[in-house]
């Protein structure tokens, strides 16, 4: 009996490959979605990382930001501590910094051994000139007075942007700012209050807005014609075009402050400032140092406790933000000769790490 009488059927040529064709295609749609979701697993994790890793970085910034700003109302919080920060200065480092230095420059007395910015040798004269044109160049009697006194050095760092503190840094006694750190705009992150702005002539802010809740403006000597531009800020007078030659960019004529209003820093703050870090390093003897690690010194006098914010520049990693208010990036400090920076970090890092300064933005730390 053959198949036909068995009732089976079998496929004719056709049917066959009508059968073949249509498995191929079945086979082939499977295979293509496999190697379409092969080539997805590879490559998108290559082609689109950045939204899980900012994601990622998002959620440690804002962890660490919180943790922060916590931290800081915590030290607001409590009591001012009375002497704390010279305490454990002078437990820590015996001897390693001054305790008893002038502030402000109040007379040219004695013999100067030292140029600017160091001291005021071959600018005598023009140190006197411009302590007759203040009407005051001591301590104000907001600082002179007693009682415990909080500072915040406020430094230019990217590391200042989204922090948030500005309410924070509003509520210390005294508030330090360096150069032409701006306020207007950033008071969310960097406060809205000045007590004492240092800086010299080519880093004085522009605007008229900057000096709005400014204490004073210190002037830091670093050349005889700094002293100069202040005489005639205070007198309202412009600069000869002689004088500005002396300067390396445009500088202000006019602060909307009153002559009461400003003062010259002690050159021996900087100088002090100087030894301390040729001490800790083998930089060279022409190192100068930043206004802002000499601004921490100063505070050192001014304050029982002392924080700061705004400190601590990441060169590690070269694309970071170099000052919270500009473009410029990290890899444009490493091109300066002046400054030891490294070297001034370590030092306030190991201030930090005494808890003779508190590090309100962990760039310190």
């Amino acid at each position: 009996m053959d198949d036909s009488e068995k009732g089976v059927h079998r496929p004719n040529g056709r049917e066959q490959r009508e059968f073949f064709l249509s498995r191929r295609k079945k086979n082939l749609a499977v295979s293509l979605l496999l190697l379409c979701g092969c080539y997805t697993a590879v490559l998108y994790p290559a082609y689109f990382p950045r939204e899980a890793k900012a994601w990622r970085q998002d959620s440690l910034a804002q962890r660490r930001e919180e943790g922060l700003l916590n931290r800081s109302a915590g030290l607001l919080s409590r009591a001012c501590r009375p002497g704390w920060s010279r305490e454990r200065l002078r437990a820590v480092h015996p001897g390693r910094l001054p305790l008893a230095v002038p502030v402000f420059l109040r007379d040219v007395g004695g013999e100067q051994r030292l140029s600017p910015p160091l001291g005021l040798r071959g600018s005598e004269e023009r140190a006197a000139a411009a302590l007759g044109s203040l009407p005051q160049s001591g301590l104000p009697p907001s600082l002179a007075a007693g009682g415990c006194r909080r500072c915040v050095v406020v430094g230019s760092g990217g590391i200042l942007l989204g922090s948030r503190l500005g309410d924070h840094i509003d509520q210390h006694d005294v508030i330090i700012r360096m150069n032409s750190a701006p306020v207007s705009g950033f008071e969310r992150d960097a406060g809205s209050r000045t007590t004492i702005r240092l800086t010299y002539p080519e880093g004085a802010p522009h605007s008229p807005r900057e000096y709005t809740n400014t204490s004073l403006v210190a002037l830091a000597v670093f050349k005889s014609s700094d002293l100069d531009w202040l005489t005639g800020v205070v007198a309202q007078k412009p600069l000869g075009w002689w004088t500005r030659l002396w300067f390396w960019q445009e500088v202000v004529d006019s602060i909307p402050l009153r002559p009461e209003n400003f003062r010259i820093l002690n050159p021996e703050i900087i100088r002090e400032t100087r030894e301390v870090l040729l001490g800790l390093s083998e930089a060279p003897g022409h190192m100068v140092p930043t206004l802002g690690a000499s601004a921490v010194v100063m505070a050192l006098q001014l304050c029982d406790e002392v924080s700061l914010a705004g400190f601590g520049y990441d060169l590690q990693h070269s694309d970071t933000p170099l000052h919270y208010y500009e473009s410029l990036h990290m890899d444009a400090i490493k091109v300066q000769v002046v400054h030891d920076v490294s070297m001034e970090k370590t030092f306030l890092r190991e201030l930090v790490g005494a808890t003779v300064l508190n590090d309100l933005t962990g760039g310190l730390t």
